[in-house]
């Protein structure tokens, strides 16, 4: 399960050592270490990472297959957790030591910034290629943090990006070796620490004011 880490004016969020899907008690957990995050005063940033071979593969599809009733509940409960990351009042960077995958590559864009690892792991929207169509939510957040031409081939093709092709196509910030992956998220994140606060949370939240409004349309979530 995810836990969360404060060292001084960051915290560190490791999502877990498996595929890190997004069950409810997973979602509950990452939202309950945000509320700590909100909360807490004064200059800070925050890094999302993980352990081993995933930083994460998206929608627990197990669970939801056997939820089928819940189906529309859990989607909302995914798009206000990309909501929130995305207008969070300070400094976000994901730190991708693995694979990132569908829902968890779409997570990963709700940060501000990015760093992969170079040498191995894919960033991958297969939506395309699993038969299940993006959201309204979803095609908004991706739309509106990468350029037309790169949404367009992720979205349609399903491409797997390594660390040199994602950083090219601006998936990505940065790139780094596997030992210097979480290292260099914290460097870039505590160098904005000193941001963190309610005029940062008012120029996220005014930027992406209309991805804001799909992905908390409670009404419609499924288009």
């Amino acid at each position: 399960m995810p836990m969360l880490d404060r060292q001084d004016d960051l915290f560190v969020l490791d999502l877990g050592d498996g595929e890190n899907r997004f069950h409810p008690d997973w979602l509950a957990a990452v939202g309950a270490a945000l509320d700590e995050v909100e909360k807490a005063e004064g200059p800070r940033a925050l890094v999302t990472t993980a352990t081993g071979k995933f930083y994460s593969n998206g929608l627990d599809l197990d669970w939801l297959f056997a939820h089928g009733d819940q189906y529309e509940d859990y989607v909302v409960s995914v798009h206000e957790l990309f909501a929130r990351l995305l207008s969070l009042p300070l400094v976000t960077v994901a730190a991708l030591q693995g694979h990132t995958f569908a829902a968890g590559a779409m997570f990963s864009l709700a940060h501000d910034f990015r760093v992969m690892r170079a040498d191995r792991g894919f960033w991958c929207l297969p939506e395309a290629d699993i038969d299940i169509p993006f959201t309204p939510g979803m095609s908004a957040l991706i739309r509106s943090r990468l350029t037309p031409r790169t949404a367009h081939e992720a979205m349609v093709t399903a491409r797997r990006y390594g660390g040199d092709d994602a950083l090219a196509a601006g998936l990505v910030d940065r790139t780094a070796a596997e030992d210097s992956v979480r290292a260099t998220a914290v460097e870039l994140a505590r160098a904005q620490a000193a941001k963190a606060g309610p005029t940062l949370g008012t120029i996220k939240s005014r930027m992406y004011a209309p991805v804001l409004a799909t992905l908390r349309d409670r009404d419609n979530p499924m288009g």
